[in-house]
């Protein structure tokens, strides 16, 4: 008897510097199919002489990016940018990759010397748009970001943290210089210039931030308590020039800045005004007292947290009550107003009677934005083959935490991204960290059945009868069952064993949610093409199927899969789908975010509505959900009328599908809540798009009409209908004339007005690139490397070089392929100079892709070996203490080099 083995739905990492070493490990069993069989040799003794092909390609940057003009590779081009009238002119938006570095500090370099300690940029802004400063390496270097006016002389804004991100949001539209300054050390760091379209928390330290000006909140660590146990904190606070408020030694105290005189004090004992005086005087000073007091608290907090006595040191915020969830990063999850989950957070936020089990790689139980999110069995470790599990206990066990899937780093961690975007725990009042997640009030129930190189059906089985209480090997069951399973995985094989474990589990009532697929195809994918088993098929941002998703007769419903190889809001980030994430590249595991795509990331989204659906109403059945998606009540209708074969019955609607839980469960009648939805949120258009489409619908109940016509504030700007009823509602197509308009930065807005004055018109930002810098995008020196994914090492033969028009045209020959060896093409900058490419802050990219990484072979020559390559960011919790990925070692003596 075979046993079927099973890759997860890959999810693509973007972009994510972090994760680049999980295609090492990790690749994908395309098809995800394989039997175990045994081979036999020839006999023969013969050594015949090991094979040699050629490899060629073309490596794209990626679109919007740019990289700095003065990095540290003695081969890239070298243009200074380290004062105002040297300023880098950069588009926006931008994903932008540089480093700097204080003299002295940082590797061997053409800036090592002299020191690289400003970046100078010029750029033109749309109003309210956000620069973010993500810095690859915050222990090793200290960055500050700073706004000016076009000259680059008034200083307008300033974000001064110790942290990992430095964030500002201009007020007005027009040219402005920004600066990266290395307040100490050195590093890599990602620049991202994009629409600020979502409110979010933040826990950046900005003087702009709301907080009461002279407060300091101060936990000193216990070894310091210790060696100075008879200190009090008054005693200690007076020690640092400051005041002692509240608090004690075995907690956190909060401390205060006194009067200018005292002030000078505290500076003088921290060491403040051994810093540049004439920077300080220039950055750190202001003529508004307050503001000056806020200043100051900064800088006292920058130098505490710098003290080694020093556990942590923040700024004593001031909170409110917020409508939306106060979480760091919910701003750039597009993917939750997609399907109208804000408004059904109205109704419910889940309830924790309700249990989803996630069947996957097992999930990071220690992850901040998961913690005390599980059901109270605690999950269960499935993988009965230690090879596959890797966690170092023999056999199935009651442990379901995820060691990852790669032997060498970089894994994917995949189940926890899928349980993130179930129920991560969301703030919905203040001071959120981290991310949203689609229900979570519920509880998660981690199955684990994936790990190195996938799993087999034999393990999936197990875990799917454990999560229905229906006998399995553990010879245990739950107290209280699953009421939804999450199945973001598949192979291409019917098993009727398979489909009757499913049909056991739904007459349990349990409610089957799986992906359809990433393989293009329709061809049927298993498990969510059984009976009984709902098939989630994947859009992107613009409610388009997914490139990479999987269509046919199979397909129920469609929810966001994301596409990370576009930015189509403008946000400066990819439109991925954002969720818990771990990053293993370095010593330890740290805690962070990630863009991933995937119909695994479309199916959690689908399991996390049922969930709400199942809050409000206990009783809810498979029956239940099947006749509403059947009925078209819980779904918008994005493709063809009625069922299709991309979308199904159509995209997962959040508000609808709560609404008629309520039906199901007191009999009453929805009530008319028309509620107008436009997506995207916003529009970028590049510097080389001139076309994009723009949904308008109802998403709410009752009746909606729209003005007509839509209207816009910009000549070179149009709306027109495509696809559109009677009412207004459906797709409209935006396009963008860039004739006799000047080089430089353009914005616009386009506005939906319900015909119904009581509701709320609808804004939607544009904006677009008109030749001047940005028309290419460019990611900087490249190096293209053969790595075999065995070792993780690059072989010698290599190629060097800049682009043309943004493309990378490589060839590498005589490659040596003897018997099974394969090779994993891997291209990236080495912008600090460490000879080593993609690791924490370089631009990095992979063939196929990211999402689907793919070996070759040796059975001949391969060109047409295309992929994109960018720069890419890790997004982390606060408390992550992350060591940067190690990356890939570039052998320099012999690299092709072509200029």
């Amino acid at each position: 008897m075979y046993q079927t083995m099973y890759d997860l739905k890959k999810a693509t990492v973007m972009p994510d510097d972090h994760a680049i070493r999980q295609t090492l490990k990790s690749i994908l069993l395309l098809g995800g199919l394989f039997a175990l069989l045994s081979g036999c040799s020839n006999g023969s003794e013969d050594n015949p002489p090991v094979p040699r092909f050629s490899l060629s390609g073309t490596v794209s940057s990626a679109a919007g990016s740019i990289v700095d003009s003065d990095v540290n590779d003695p081969r890239a081009i070298y243009e200074p940018n380290n004062t105002p009238d040297e300023a880098q002119p950069i588009p926006s938006p931008v994903m932008l990759g540089g480093y700097v570095n204080e003299a002295g500090t940082g590797y061997d370099g053409p800036s090592f010397l002299s020191g690289d300690r400003s970046d100078y940029f010029r750029v033109s802004l749309a109003a309210n748009q956000t620069i973010t400063l993500n810095i690859a390496d915050f222990k090793t270097g200290d960055l500050d970001l700073y706004l000016y006016d076009n000259n680059g002389t008034d200083l307008i804004k300033k974000s001064t943290g110790l942290g990992k991100t430095e964030s500002l949001t201009n007020l007005q539209a027009g040219d402005y210089v920004v600066e990266v300054y290395a307040y100490s050390g050195y590093t890599n760091y990602a620049l991202v210039v994009g629409q600020n379209i979502a409110p979010a928390a933040t826990s950046r330290r900005v003087s702009s931030d709301d907080f009461v000006p002279g407060d300091v909140v101060v936990r000193f660590k216990d070894t310091a308590l210790t060696l100075n146990s008879n200190q009090t904190p008054m005693a200690r606070a007076v020690s640092l020039g400051l005041h002692f408020k509240a608090g004690a030694n075995d907690r956190a105290m909060l401390l205060a800045l006194g009067d200018l005189q005292d002030r000078q004090a505290s500076f003088q004992a921290l060491g403040i005004t051994s810093a540049k005086n004439a920077r300080q005087t220039r950055q750190f000073r202001s003529t508004d007292p307050k503001e000056q007091l806020k200043l100051d608290t900064l800088q006292v907090i920058k130098a505490l947290r710098k003290r080694n006595d020093v556990l942590y040191a923040e700024p004593n915020y001031i909170r409110r009550a917020k409508l939306t969830p106060s979480d760091q990063y919910y701003k750039l999850q597009w993917h939750y107003p997609l399907i109208n989950l804000p408004a059904a957070w109205e109704e419910s936020t889940g309830e924790a009677s309700v249990i989803v089990a996630v069947i996957d790689t097992g999930v990071l139980l220690d992850h901040p934005d998961l913690a005390g999110q599980f059901s109270a069995d605690g999950g269960y470790d499935f993988i009965r083959s230690d090879a596959i599990s890797k966690d170092k206990q023999p056999g199935i066990d009651t442990d379901p935490n995820d060691p990852g899937d790669s032997a060498t780093g970089g894994s994917s961690f995949h189940g926890t991204h899928v349980a993130g975007t179930v129920a991560a725990a969301t703030n919905f009042d203040s001071g959120g960290k981290g991310v949203a997640g689609v229900a979570p009030g519920v509880k998660i129930m981690p199955l684990r059945v994936l790990g190195t190189g996938g799993g087999t059906s034999y393990d999936i089985l197990q875990a799917v009868r454990y999560a229905a209480s229906l006998p399995n090997d553990s010879n245990d069951v739950p107290a209280s069952k699953a009421d939804i399973i999450n199945l973001s995985l598949g192979g291409g094989a019917y098993s009727q064993a398979e489909q009757a474990v499913y049909t056991d589990a739904r007459n349990a009532g349990v409610i089957i949610i799986a992906a359809a697929g990433n393989e293009s195809t329709s061809n049927p994918s298993y498990p969510a093409a059984y009976a009984g088993v709902i098939s989630v098929s994947a859009v992107d941002i613009n409610k388009q199927l997914a490139p990479y998703s999987n269509f046919g007769t199979s397909i129920d419903v469609a929810a966001p899969g994301g596409n990370t190889g576009r930015d189509i809001n403008g946000d400066g980030y990819s439109d991925g789908v954002l969720s818990t994430a771990g990053d293993d590249s370095g010593n330890n595991i740290a805690f962070v975010y990630k863009f991933y795509q995937g119909t695994s990331m479309a199916a959690p989204h689908m399991a996390g509505v049922v969930a709400l659906m199942k809050s409000i109403h206990s009783g809810l059945t498979p029956d239940d959900v099947d006749n509403l998606l059947i009925s078209g009540e819980i779904v918008e209708d994005i493709g063809g009328s009625g069922r299709d074969d991309q979308f199904g019955h159509g995209l997962i609607d959040a508000l609808k599908a709560v609404e008629e839980a309520k039906v199901l469960a007191n009999g009453g009648t929805i009530p008319d809540k028309p509620q107008l939805s436009v997506t995207p949120a916003s529009l970028n258009f590049g510097a080389s798009l001139s076309s994009l489409p723009l949904s308008v619908v109802n998403g709410g109940s009752g009746t909606l009409t729209i003005v007509d016509p839509i209207s816009d504030d910009a000549d070179w700007l149009t709306v027109t209908a495509d696809t559109v009823d009677g009412s207004g509602l459906g797709s409209y197509q935006v396009t963008v004339d860039r004739t006799n308009l000047s080089a430089g930065t353009y914005t616009a807005s386009i506005t939906v007005t319900p015909s119904d004055s009581t509701l709320p018109a609808v804004t939607v930002p544009v904006i677009q690139q008109v030749g001047g810098q940005g028309a290419t995008s460019d990611v900087g020196y490249h190096y293209v490397l053969l790595v075999d994914p065995k070792t993780g090492k690059a072989i010698s033969s290599q190629w060097s070089g800049l682009p043309q028009d943004g493309n990378y045209h490589f060839q590498l020959d005589d490659i040596p392929f003897p018997e099974g060896q394969q090779y994993t093409i891997f291209a990236g900058t080495d912008q600090n100079n460490d000879g080593v490419i993609c690791d924490a802050g370089e631009a990095c990219g992979v063939y196929l892709s990211r999402s689907q990484p793919k070996t070759i072979d040796a059975d001949d020559s391969h060109s047409g070996l295309n992929f994109v390559s960018g720069f890419g960011i890790g997004l982390q919790g606060q408390s992550t203490s992350a060591i940067p990925p190690r990356g890939i070692a570039i052998p320099r003596q012999q690299t092709k080099q072509v200029q």
